[in-house]
Formats: C-alpha cells, structure tokens, sequence
C-alpha cells in the first residue's frame, strides 16, 4: 500500500521532511485503497487507482474509462467514510479538513487527572479471585504510600510462588482504583511475545472507536506508543508472572529471544515522565528495575515475605490441632500461604490434623510441594546448582568469605550468590543460607 505524490516544483527534502499532519492523511488513504497514485502532469491534479502486481505495467490502468470508473468508486467510498457527499471539486478540502482537524486534537490533547466526567474504565476480568485475603497491613500501606503519594511509575512485587503477590496486588487494586482512569490486568503467560503484549495493552488502554469511521480511527489509534496513554490517562496496568519473559538455565536477567525489547520499554516507563504506574509481579526481579532503583526514586521493588502472625489464620480455618506447636510449624514452612495451605491438607489427611505427630516425623515432608519447587529449581543455572547444593549441606549460615577454594571462581561465586538472591532463594540475614523447605528440597535431589 503507497501514497505517492509528486509536484513540479516539489523538492526531495520537502518531499520526504512531511509533517504529522501529512502522515496523518497518507494514513487516511492507505486506510481507504489497496493501492493510490497522485500524479501532477503540470494542470493540476489527477487520481488514478490501480491493482497492479509489483513490476506489471500500468499503462492499461491509465486510460480515460477507468480512470472515470475508479473515481466514480473513490467518491463513493470517500462519501461513506466521510459522511460527505464527496466530488472532485471538493475532495481535497475535505480529506484535508479531516486531516487537520485530527491533528489539531492531537496536538490539544494534554494529560489531566481523573475527573467526574470521564468514565473509568477498569478491565480486572484476567484478575483471580480470592474467597480469602489477609489483611497484610503494612505492605499495603507502603505500596499505597509510593503509587498515590509519590507517584511511583514502576513497582515490582517480588517472592516465590505462593506467597502471596496476586493476592496483595489484588487487595491494593481494591483499595486505590478510584484514583486510575484505566485498569489492566494480564499475565504474561497469555502472550507468546513482547509485541503481542505491546500491542495487546495499547489496544486496551486505547479510547473506544467513535461510531462515525470506526476503522480510521483504531488505524490512527495503533500509531500512538504505550509512552502516549501513560501520558494521556492516568493507568495502572497490573502484569503478572513476569518471570515467563526471562531465559531460564541463567543468571537472572536474560530476556528469552521473544521478549528482546521489554528492557528498553521498562527503561522509558521508568525514566520518562508519565502520570500512570506499571506494577510488575515475579519470581525474580528484573536486572533493569534493580538498575533503575539505584538512580531513580520512582522505580520500587517489595519483597513479599510471610504472612508471620496472620499464618494461624490459616491453620484455625484447616482446623489443625496443637496449637502450642504452630509456630513452629510456620517457621518451618516460612509463614508461605500457599505450602501452609498444601501442608496442612497433608496433616489432615495422614495424622489426622495433630500437628505435634506430624512435626515428630524424622525429615521434614514436601509432598505436593515438591512439583512447585522443581519450576525454580529448573530455572537455576550450573552456578547456581553448585551454589545451592553447597548451602544446603551447611547446618548453620555461612558468610562469603567461607567459601571453599574449589566450590567455584570468585568471579562465578558472587554472580550466583546475586541471582539467587534476586530468585528469592537465598536468605543473607546472618550469613548465607536456605529456607528449610528449599533445602529440604535440594537435598532430596542430591542424595
């Protein structure tokens, strides 16, 4: 499809140095036929239509009857289009009022924050649903405190699965949504690409086609960036399960070959001024946020841990008995909502819900947790493996300076222990070690 048009004294660099105002009408007529040439023989205008195959000539396209049967079918799509009863003597003042008038919008167009009068629009239909939330207080207060207060652009939860990122993005969404214009919520796993997901929030955030030229404007709507509705509306756009866009079997931070371009997308959201906040859920947190947070105050990353005291909740509502021994059941199993959960369906079912029987059993069991913590463990490069393995023979923390000559170079050593510590695996609390869970796991599949 080409618009092509050529005037005497119209030079090269004029030619090609259009305005927006220009794109915007070559837009309009590639929108409208398959193929256009405008020629200029020295007595004005002329528009000649034509379905030639590249290299066929074109001569039987220019002669008088199908040069007055093409226009006879121009104006009567340009009419249609238009809702203009269009001809030759007014074509060009009309395709350029139209032209002009887009532009001028456009240009007019400046972002401003929510108002009565727009309509929100709030799309968490891709959104789980939780028959029950725990109430985690101050990380609400923290997330609310940086997207409302100080106009975060980009937060990231991150921690294993299972301990509770979804469900506190969705208790936060609940909580703020009448600040936002626009509400996305999508997973990365629905998409097989970055620009399949690109593509995909731009249509969402985009306003609705009018009922006058539908398709001219959704071709119009596709020309403006992700950077543009950011801009133009206040958005929250919620994506989890970030993780899928990163090369698995390395160190934390290759994007896989499909999502080559989602860092430079990030960088912009993160450093160009906008009113709107992406809010990133991962197992891992990605290398251009852990950048972006060292020199930008508006780039944030929270940790989801445990749910610490709330944990008997869910205990209470699974009916388990012995509740002396709780807490240390919880301790065992991090405080992670979702192992608590599988372990507690285990206690119930084999011990008759005693948690001390149940914690007098010799080795700490996994049962339906073991699938889960094969997906992180696949994810970990050879360093990594070595790494983890070693830790895992450790019964106390050990600090960096204790690692053993041949384990790995030094080089290798600090890069795993950096990526294992952005996968959320590794603890440095007092020294380097594993939750019990992780190394329970890990020494299963060593021995």
């Amino acid at each position: 499809m080409r618009l092509i048009a050529v005037q005497p004294d119209m030079s090269a660099d004029r030619f090609l140095n259009l305005t927006r105002r220009q794109r915007l009408c070559d837009r309009l007529f590639q929108q409208l036929l398959p193929k256009l040439l405008i020629v200029n023989p020295g007595n004005g205008f002329r528009l000649r239509i034509f379905h030639a195959s590249p290299g066929q000539s074109l001569q039987k396209y220019c002669s008088s009857d199908h040069v007055r049967k093409s226009a006879s079918q121009l104006w009567k799509l340009l009419s249609d289009l238009l809702g203009e009863d269009v001809k030759k003597k007014n074509v060009r003042s009309l395709i350029e009022n139209f032209c002009s008038n887009l532009y001028n919008k456009s240009q007019n167009r400046s972002p401003s924050p929510p108002s009565s009068k727009s309509k929100p629009r709030h799309d968490l239909s891709q959104a789980p649903e939780y028959d029950r939330l725990y109430n985690r207080t101050d990380e609400l207060a923290t997330l609310k405190q940086w997207i409302l207060t100080e106009n975060s652009r980009i937060v990231t939860l991150t921690g294993l699965s299972g301990i509770g990122k979804t469900a506190l993005a969705r208790q936060l969404v609940e909580q703020i949504q009448d600040n936002f214009d626009r509400i996305l919520w999508r997973s990365h796993r629905k998409f097989p690409n970055f620009n399949a997901l690109q593509s995909h929030i731009i249509e969402s955030l985009a306003p609705p086609p009018s009922s006058q030229n539908p398709s001219i404007t959704n071709s119009l709507n596709s020309d403006n960036s992700m950077l543009d509705h950011l801009r133009s509306h206040r958005c929250l756009i919620i994506l989890d399960d970030f993780q899928e866009t990163l090369t698995p079997r390395e160190l934390v931070g290759n994007y896989r070959p499909e999502y080559q371009n989602y860092g430079q997308l990030i960088n912009e959201i993160g450093q160009l001024p906008h009113q709107s906040c992406l809010l990133l859920l991962s197992w891992e947190q990605p290398l251009e946020i852990a950048a972006l947070e060292t020199e930008n105050p508006y780039c944030k990353t929270l940790q989801v841990s445990g749910l610490d005291k709330l944990a008997t909740q869910i205990l209470n509502a699974r009916k388990l008995k012995d509740q002396k021994k709780w807490s240390e059941l919880i301790q065992l199993y991090s405080a992670n909502p979702l192992w608590l959960n599988l372990i507690a369906s285990t206690i119930l079912d084999l011990f008759n819900g005693s948690v001390q029987e149940y914690l007098s059993y010799p080795t700490l069991f996994l049962g339906d947790l073991e699938p889960i913590l094969k997906q992180h463990y696949q994810r970990l490069c050879e360093s990594e493996k070595i790494l983890i393995q070693w830790l895992a023979n450790q019964e106390k923390p050990l600090k960096i300076t204790q690692k053993p000559p041949e384990l790995l170079a030094v080089k290798d050593f600090l890069k795993a222990i950096q990526s294992l510590t952005r996968r959320n695996l590794l603890e440095k609390s007092s020294g380097l070690t594993l939750q019990p869970v992780i190394k329970q796991y890990v020494n299963h599949l060593i021995r």
